[in-house]
């Protein structure tokens, strides 16, 4: 009928409105646009004007349809608030006019319907305008009101496409929140709503039959009282599943339930979403009869829930959560909560299961939300009934025992491999905390932990709940970031889909952000509590704490990509690395010596006979061993010979091992904490630009100001702990250890050795000396690490851009404590 709009002008419209909810200034300049090109009076003989705006808003929402209309109904909403005590209010004067040339265009495209050639182009404006006005429906349905008698005939659209669905479906959304309003409708138009709207819920599927007895719930419930009308269909669909239950329970084997499996499945769904807004148990509908009919109910529903076919568990299932709407209280039921409990925390659980109860709480708080909601506006109308307020209070204070009941398991649906159910559990928790339903500390960790998820949304989600929470609750994410990091990798750990690839903690795209970085981010403003978070996940790597390597390699990842903005931040880090490896390495060394002689000593007593001959052969392995513990700066130093002193020193230590390899097994495990926090410092040395002298010098005791400056980050510099991703690919833990994997073990042994002599220079050494022994410790450094690119593995010294410093000898060392 029209030309339609410029597709640019709807995709710029598109882009615009989706910012209505960003910072004060975008969404002031959101408002005043969308007020001035949509929301403005036209002038009455401008219908070319007029039309224009009607085809750019439908097309605007035609093509939001799959990501939601929250930005129509924000937008509507801001805009008519803001003109509420105004005496002038042309919003209100624009909508009107909206709607009803909304309805004219509905007109004209029901009758080129019948032109074959545009079909399929008339269809599609036809439900964007339906929606158009289903969204104005919600913000201001007194828009509506003149508009209902209009409206009903398109109850009984024929469907044959997805279109003619969404027009039911949206007519049905706009005459449940209009009728109710509607001052003396005729009986006529009133029993013929009932009527297409019955028959509509006994011949169509799911979507249709939900949006069909809402809209008669709101027009039997508030307006015709016809409750004997209401009473017949439940009793029809109560009663086929109470015959299929009695026929099951004789006969489990019988083909009578697959045969009328549709059936039954109807009679789950319908029968649950009647008891969704229609309370049987009232003596309107049930009369004198003493039967309890949401027990019966209930007792019917949990019956199908443990039937062998998935579908019609998941049927049962949503017919009980649309029950425990009505009902709420039947949620605390025992057997409820062990099916709820069990589908959520069973790992072997179906998906859909899992997914759905899931949905059913969603559902359950989504209402409970907008009961409330409603209660406080009829709460500020009339404030002196308190008993409105009390009202309130008893209804969150329902929702908050349940969602203690369930709250944990929600919160374990985090750890799972399918991003749905990730996605409906961190709505749950949203809705949870959006309400005030439950002390928000305990799913701080679970929150930081979805901000590191794969996609995009949910990251966000999460991150903004965080967000909430540090505004209302000062120190509850510094209190809980360890933990949630802790989380966040068992979190990655359920999503990988590959077990034999180590889990990595920063994202594999061009930016290599750590995938913690917005935790980073909210912790770094404190200096004293990102210190202490930063010691915190430092501690992890101290040979104590026996944390995971995996886990270790995350924390290094995240540590190596953080958002560092100053210089005293990864200074701060180094200095710790040094001070953790001083000790860490000490430990390490004297662990795997210990158990090299415990070993020797549990050998067999030899008998007298062999004593001499013992003992000479134990006298020369000791002195192999004690020749090897040297520091090498004490051994003759000919550069020429120092091949052949390595091996004779890895040979002196192969003899001394153990049969049992477990102390092997156990330093190579120990010793990655140490070799990633020796790469992690070269890696943030060489990322910084520092010098040696800049590290060495560096004291956290000092001014905040003195680091203040921030960081010159380099390009192309990339954390790629080359010997931990081989220890854990080739599950070293857990593999048989050949000799050649022996003699690199014992070579690494030696490395570190060399380095924890040459790790604090002595001072009473000649100028010579000292540079000797730094080069040992380079040459050590470089070793364990695995030599490879300078950039970024070698112990190499670079400029130090961020303040211009000389270049320092070496890499340095602990400074004197």
């Amino acid at each position: 009928i029209e030309q339609p709009t410029f597709p640019k002008i709807t995709e710029m419209c598109v882009k615009m409105i989706r910012r209505v909810n960003d910072e004060e200034g975008i969404k002031k300049l959101v408002n005043e646009t969308f007020q001035k090109l949509w929301f403005t009076p036209t002038p009455h003989h401008d219908k070319e004007a007029m039309t224009r705006k009607i085809l750019n808003i439908t097309d605007v929402v035609a093509a939001c349809r799959d990501t939601g209309y929250d930005w129509f109904e924000q937008l509507l909403q801001n805009l008519l608030k803001s003109e509420e005590d105004a005496s002038y209010k042309p919003v209100k004067k624009a909508c009107t006019q909206l709607v009803d040339n909304l309805v004219e265009h509905i007109l004209k495209y029901e009758e080129s319907l019948s032109d074959s050639d545009n079909k399929g182009v008339n269809s599609g404006r036809l439900v964007a305008c339906i929606t158009t006005l289903f969204l104005f429906s919600k913000i201001r349905p007194q828009l509506m009101v003149k508009h209902a008698m209009t409206m009903q005939p398109y109850l009984t659209t024929k469907c044959s496409t997805q279109n003619d669905f969404m027009v039911i479906c949206n007519v049905a959304k706009i005459l449940e929140l209009v009728v109710p309003l509607m001052e003396h409708p005729s009986e006529t138009f009133l029993a013929t709503i009932e009527e297409d709207l019955m028959k509509l819920i006994i011949k169509y599927g799911m979507t249709v039959v939900q949006h069909c007895v809402s809209c008669l719930g709101a027009v039997v419930n508030k307006v015709t009282q016809n409750y004997k009308f209401v009473w017949a269909c439940f009793n029809r669909y109560y009663g086929a599943l109470s015959k299929l239950k009695s026929q099951h329970q004789e006969d489990p084997n019988s083909t009578i339930l697959t045969a009328n499996k549709p059936a039954l499945l109807r009679s789950l769904f319908t029968v649950g979403a009647l008891c969704r807004h229609f309370d049987f148990d009232q003596e309107d509908f049930k009369g004198n009869s003493k039967v309890n009919i949401k027990d019966k109910v209930l007792e019917l529903l949990m019956y199908f829930t443990k039937h062998s076919d998935e579908e019609v568990q998941t049927k049962a299932i949503i017919g009980l959560g649309f029950a425990f709407i009505q009902h709420p209280s039947l949620m605390f039921e025992q057997e409820v909560k062990t099916l709820y409990n069990s589908i959520l925390s069973d790992k072997n659980c179906s998906v859909n299961l899992k997914i759905q109860v899931l949905k059913n709480l969603q559902t359950y708080l989504q209402e409970e939300d907008t009961r409330m909601q409603q209660a406080d506006r009829d709460w500020k109308k009339v404030a002196k009934q308190e008993d409105l307020k009390e009202m309130g209070d008893i209804s969150s204070g329902m929702s908050s025992s349940i969602m203690q009941l369930y709250l944990k398991q929600v919160l374990e649906a985090f750890f799972h491999t399918q991003s749905s159910v990730r996605h409906f559990a961190l709505s749950v928790i949203a809705l949870t905390l959006n309400q005030g339903l439950i002390h928000p500390v305990q799913c701080v960790p679970y929150l930081i932990a979805m901000g590191t998820d794969p996609e995009p949304s949910m990251r966000n989600k999460a991150d903004q709940q965080l967000v909430e929470i540090d505004k209302k609750y000062a120190g509850f994410i510094h209190m809980k970031a360890v933990a949630g990091m802790k989380m966040s990798y068992q979190v990655q750990q359920a999503i990988n889909t590959c077990p034999k690839d180590p889990v990595r903690g920063f994202r594999h795209d061009e930016s290599s952000s750590a995938l913690c970085s917005h935790l980073y981010s909210m912790i770094r403003g404190n200096r004293q509590h990102r210190r202490a978070f930063l010691i915190s996940l430092l501690n992890l790597f101290d040979d104590t704490a026996k944390t995971e390597v995996n886990m270790l390699l995350y924390i290094a990842d995240n540590l190596a990509c953080f958002p560092y903005q100053t210089q005293e931040e990864p200074l701060f880090i180094m200095h710790h690395i040094d001070i953790t490896l001083s000790v860490s390495g000490s430990n390490l060394l004297q662990s795997f010596k210990e158990s090299m002689v415990k070993d020797k000593k549990k050998e067999r007593k030899p008998s007298s006979d062999e004593e001499t001959e013992s003992d000479s052969n134990s006298g020369s392995e000791s002195e192999s061993e004690e020749e090897a513990s040297k520091p090498r700066r004490l051994r003759k130093r000919v550069d020429s010979d120092s091949d052949s002193d390595e091996e004779n020193d890895i040979n002196a230590v192969m003899k001394c091992l153990p049969e049992n390899s477990a102390p092997l097994i156990e330093f190579a495990n120990v010793s990655q904490g140490i070799l990633l926090l020796l790469m992690l410092k070269q890696h943030l040395k060489n990322l910084c630009g520092f010098s040696d002298s800049k590290i060495q010098k560096y004291s956290p005791s000092e001014s905040a100001k003195v680091y203040d400056k921030a960081i010159n980050r380099k390009t192309g510099v990339h954390f790629h702990p080359k010997q931990t991703l081989d220890f854990l690919r080739s599950d070293m833990a857990n593999s048989k250890i050949t000799e050649e994997v022996k003699r690199s073990i014992v070579k690494q042994y030696l490395d570190f050795k060399l380095l924890m002599e040459h790790l604090d220079p002595d001072e009473e050494e000649e100028d010579g000396e000292v540079s000797a022994s730094t080069n040992a410790r380079n040459k050590a450094i470089t070793s364990l690490l695995g030599g490879g690119s300078p950039k970024n593995n070698a112990a190499e010294t670079e400029d130090d851009e961020s303040d211009g410093e000389d270049r320092g000898g070496g890499t340095s060392g602990v400074r004197r404590r």
